[in-house]
Parts: C-alpha cells; sequence; structure tokens
C-alpha cells in the first residue's frame, strides 16, 4: 500500500511538471525545452536553445501553439527569457536551490529528441563550482539528452529547482533556480535593485543569519541612487532579517515599479539602513 501511495503521488506530480513544461522552437534544427515560470506567459530556457535569427515558436503542453519574443538574454548565463502572449498559463512552481542536498532524488522533464514532455529521474552528485567554471552548478546523475536542454529539473515535491543545461561526464549540468530568481528580477520591464550578490553568513542580533554581499553595483540604478556600496552586506527588508539567501529576490518579484523598500544593512561593521525607490531598466535609461 506504501509503495501503491508513493507511486500515484509521484505520477501526480511528474503531470504537474509536464503542463509547465515547453517544446521550443527556434529553427528547423533547434528544439529544445523550456519552462512557464509565470502564468503571465513569461517562460525561461536557455540561450542556446533559442536561435539568433528568425521567430521562436513555443508549443504548449496543451498542443497550443505560439510565437515567442525574446524579453531577457544572459549568453554567459546561457538564459533566455520568452513572453508569450497568453494569460491563467499552468506556471511550475519554484523551489528553493539553496536547500538541495548531494543525494536527493530529482526529476529531469524535456524534450529529448523530439518526444514531448519526456521524463526521468536520478540523484543529485553536486552542487557548486566546477573544475573547469567558477558558476554554480547543480550536478545530478541523470540521464539527459539533446531536447532536454532548457527544461525542468525538479525535486520530489514537484518544485522546480533547476534549468537543465548541458551534459559533461555523463551527468546533467543545471543551473540553479536561485540564479533563474535573479536573472528574472532584472527584466528590463520589471523593477530591480542593480546590484551582483554573494550570499553570505552575518551575525545578526547575537546569532548567525544570512546576509548578501554587494561585489557590483551598476551605475544610474536604484542602489546606487540609494548611496550602497560595493561591500555591504544586505541582512534584511523593513527590520526582517533574511532567513533564505533568495529572500530578497522573491520580494523583488513581487513588487512593482515606484515600491519603495528599506534595506538593513551593514557597513564597516556599523548596521545601517538604505530607502530604496525601486524602478525598472528602461525608467532608468530614459531617465539617463
Amino acid at each position: 500500500m506504501i509503495w501503491a501511495n508513493l507511486a500515484a503521488e509521484l505520477t501526480a506530480v511528474t503531470e504537474e511538471l509536464r503542463r509547465s513544461n515547453v517544446q521550443i522552437r527556434g529553427s528547423k534544427r533547434s528544439v529544445g525545452s523550456g519552462v512557464i515560470w509565470s502564468s503571465d506567459g513569461v517562460i525561461i530556457t536557455n540561450d542556446h536553445v533559442v536561435s539568433t535569427r528568425g521567430k521562436t515558436e513555443v508549443e504548449l503542453a496543451d498542443g497550443r501553439v505560439f510565437m515567442a519574443t525574446i524579453t531577457a538574454k544572459n549568453p554567459q548565463g546561457d538564459l533566455v527569457a520568452l513572453k508569450v502572449e497568453a494569460t491563467d498559463l499552468p506556471a511550475a512552481q519554484i523551489g528553493d536551490s539553496e536547500n538541495l542536498r548531494v543525494g536527493e532524488l530529482v526529476l529531469a522533464i524535456g524534450n529529448p529528441l523530439g518526444l514531448m514532455g519526456a521524463v526521468t529521474t536520478g540523484i543529485i552528485h553536486s552542487v557548486g563550482s566546477t573544475e573547469f567554471s567558477r558558476r554554480n552548478w547543480i550536478q545530478a546523475d541523470i540521464k539527459l539528452a539533446p531536447g532536454n536542454s532548457g527544461g525542468a529539473l525538479a525535486n520530489v515535491q514537484g518544485q522546480v529547482i533547476g534549468i537543465n543545461t548541458m551534459i559533461v561526464n555523463g551527468r546533467g549540468f543545471s543551473v540553479p533556480s536561485n540564479v533563474v530568481q535573479q536573472f528574472v528580477s532584472n527584466y528590463p520591464d520589471r523593477p530591480y535593485l542593480g546590484v551582483t550578490l554573494q550570499p553570505v553568513l552575518v551575525a545578526f542580533n547575537c546569532r548567525p543569519g544570512f546576509g548578501l554581499l554587494i561585489t557590483e553595483v551598476e551605475a544610474g540604478s536604484p542602489a546606487e541612487t540609494a548611496k550602497l556600496q560595493v561591500g555591504d552586506v544586505l541582512t534584511g527588508v523593513r527590520g526582517i532579517p533574511f532567513h533564505k539567501p533568495n529572500e530578497l529576490f522573491r520580494i523583488l518579484e513581487n513588487s512593482h515599479v515606484g515600491d519603495g523598500i528599506t534595506l538593513n544593512f551593514q557597513r564597516d561593521g556599523r548596521r545601517m539602513v538604505a530607502d530604496v525607490v525601486l524602478c525598472s531598466r528602461v525608467s532608468s535609461a530614459e531617465a539617463a
């Protein structure tokens, strides 16, 4: 009975993940996968999946086909955000890649060799940088094939914790979901802070907590206007300390252009606050 229940639960999780899987057709020779990141038509995939020429065609799990436009690109991170003119789409549930553990069971959902919504399972091999790349990767002992690129890597709770990107020495390499969330939060038409961050541990009220070290501040950004500096460590919002490294990204994702947020941070051991007015990259460029 226990095994039957587990099998039924895993099947239900798989079906939900397949609904948020899409097929990306960038050209006649390029077929890959993508994930519906939000119900208003935002789709995430790999940069190498999308053709640089012509239109990008997206097929949903229900058979509907849309022409998509590119709204954001990060070739170095191999990420692209697409937008289709549709609403109420079955968006994936996004998980926290910081909570991954080696040995954890994961599922990959994609379109290998054009087979729509195929699923395979494996375990987490390691998380972090590699001998050939300083970037953080999720490595999984999981069988991937051409066409899986851009698709979801998910945990058994059905949360997407990575975007499958490549195969190295038989292992699948995926971009962590928290990296994708930061990329998504920097859309041109969405509010942004304009900093590059690195998670660190800090002392907060005599207890260890999470902080976000600022390693770069963009010129003309809301962060620069608020006089935040490289070396500052963000510790919370409105006096509430961060409990997870990705909390700031979630706050930005649920904010709007023109909103004000009060950031708590540490500078040279001193506790300080900065009032930041969020703007979009578009409005920031126009103001400049």
